[in-house]
């Protein structure tokens, strides 16, 4: 009986994998082309608005530097969501990956994913990324020094958080304003911005200030990015400051219990029930949030907001706007006063390679030509003769007219931010409008960034806690975050915190609160000390 139950699972997994591939039982699938050439299979997760593979120039030129075949095997990110966890079951993986497994996938799976750290020799290029980014080396090794999935850089221009708050600067010169520095000056301003008609239509149509809803957690561009104005550094890119936690002096804490936390909710409910943050600010649809940023195109309705850039938030309009540096909370001097400590440079999660691949050397070979410049330039911004020129001396240029017109077709020849490689210091390019409009307004928050030790008193992107401790961080957070959200939604808008505050912060404790500190202070002082 246990012979035949051991065949018919046999049978059943036969069948199985004949769904996804015919080699899963009988013969294996040829290693190399007949004329000798290695294959490399490779999986590219993408977004929508890029042209298949089989159309990139560079992808054919990376080809042939590589003197091996590549079977490309192309996913939509939606798509990705749906398969990276059966994908991860099944155990069959692609020879080389790229922005599908990260740290946490490999920390879960480790048999399935080759150690680079034993091939960086093979790999130069890395090792000169590293040599120049060591934060984005911390990125990737876990505490045993393993590093099972290569970091990617967009260079140094995008090394600023991607967070910004601007300010209508015409209305301010309109009505002779200064930008504000405190948070008194910012409600006065505010206040000139409802009643003073600034944007000269002769309507009551301007909104002083709009904020984004609450996700689930403090996402991009979240209003509690006022924090800062406290002196509590934000990481709202990624990271555990995303679910209320951070480090003070090396010590870490969550924001969502502290008095700075209550501070912020109480100014938010000020402003909101004075008529300077829209009523329905908690339930607008974020594309009317959008609508309202960029207006018709002609006439500003925005006073104050949060976002990417300019070009990003306001379109047309934006050369009404900069961008200010956060007012200074009461009681908070300017040298106390703090921005958001996150990164837009790095990504963590971009290639990995199966500890089965058939032709190591030829992934190895891939992998390191996917971070020369030549290759990293090319997936990030297009092919060369195409989008982008090749000027010589580290110098390229875009052409931006074609560029936007190919990202409006789903047609770019390019990666963009979803590219596997490495942008170097030394690298020029002219035309990167993305890299353009965040230095643009990075250069605000350089003296407020300046403010606090980005080791000791942020929580770094390197710090990787263990699947375990994942989990349980996840089910806690789940439960913590719905209770306050819910919270900071209604005191926001109606009032009340000071009432509710303490069996509030009781509860957050009764779900595993401090547990979550504990664990966070333990998995930081692994990666710091």
């Amino acid at each position: 009986m246990r012979r035949q139950t051991v065949l018919k699972a046999g049978a059943v997994a036969c069948a199985v994998a004949l769904l996804g591939s015919l080699s899963a039982c009988g013969d294996k699938e040829p290693t190399t082309t007949a004329d000798g050439k290695p294959i490399v299979s490779v999986l590219i997760v993408k977004r929508p608005s890029t042209d298949k593979i089989a159309n990139m120039q560079w992808a054919k030129d990376l080809e042939a530097d590589c003197d091996c075949k590549i079977e490309w095997q192309e996913v939509s990110e939606d798509a990705w969501a749906q398969q990276k966890n059966a994908t991860l079951a099944a155990g069959k993986l692609a020879d080389v990956s790229l922005h599908a497994f990260g740290v946490p996938d490999a920390a879960q799976y480790p048999s399935m994913f080759e150690d680079l750290s034993k091939d960086l020799d093979k790999l130069p290029n890395v090792k000169a990324f590293f040599k120049q980014k060591p934060d984005a080396k911390k990125l990737i090794t876990d505490p045993d020094g393993h590093i099972y999935a290569l970091p990617s850089s967009r260079g140094k221009s995008y090394s600023g958080s991607g967070q910004n708050m601007m300010i209508n600067k015409a209305w301010l010169d309109k009505l002779g304003l200064q930008v504000p520095t405190t948070w008194d000056e910012l409600e006065n301003v505010l206040k000139a911005f409802k009643t003073q008609d600034p944007n000269g239509n002769g309507q009551a149509d301007e909104i002083p200030m709009n904020i984004k809803k609450l996700d689930s957690y403090f996402s991009w561009y979240s209003p509690m990015l006022l924090l800062n104005s406290t002196g509590i550094v934000t990481g709202f890119n990624k990271g555990p400051t995303v679910t209320g936690y951070y480090a003070d002096n090396g010590v870490v804490k969550s924001f969502l219990t502290s008095d700075e936390y209550k501070q912020v909710i109480k100014y938010y409910h000020k402003l909101i029930s004075e008529g300077l943050i829209p009523a329905d600010w908690a339930t607008k649809a974020l594309d009317a949030y959008d609508s309202d940023q960029t207006s018709d195109g002609k006439t500003a309705k925005t006073g104050v907001s949060f976002g990417w850039s300019l070009d990003a938030s306001f379109g047309t309009l934006k050369d009404q706007y900069i961008a200010m540096p956060v007012p200074s909370a009461p009681g908070v001097s300017p040298d106390q006063t703090v921005w958001d400590g996150s990164s837009s440079e790095f990504d963590g999660n971009k290639l990995s390679i199966s500890s089965h691949v058939a032709n190591k050397d030829a992934a190895l070979k891939l992998a390191n030509l996917l971070y020369s410049e030549k290759y990293s330039v090319q997936q990030f911004l297009g092919s060369f003769g195409q989008l982008v020129t090749d000027n010589g001396n580290h110098q390229y240029t875009v052409d931006e007219k074609k560029t936007s017109q190919l990202m409006k077709d789903n047609l770019f020849p390019g990666l963009s931010d979803r590219f596997t490689g490495w942008i170097p210091d030394e690298v020029s390019i002219k035309g990167d409008t993305n890299a353009d409009d965040l230095l643009e307004v990075n250069k605000a928050y350089d003296e407020q960034r300046s403010h606090f030790d980005h080791v000791k008193d942020y929580i770094p992107d390197y710090v990787n806690p263990s699947p375990e401790d994942n989990n349980k961080l996840s089910s806690n957070n789940t439960q913590i975050l719905n209770v306050v959200m819910q919270k900071t939604a209604t005191w926001m808008s109606k009032g009340g915190i000071d009432g509710e505050w303490d069996a509030y912060c009781k509860q957050l404790d009764s779900l595993g609160l401090q547990e979550n500190v504990k664990i966070w202070q333990k998995w930081y002082d692994t990666y710091t000390k």
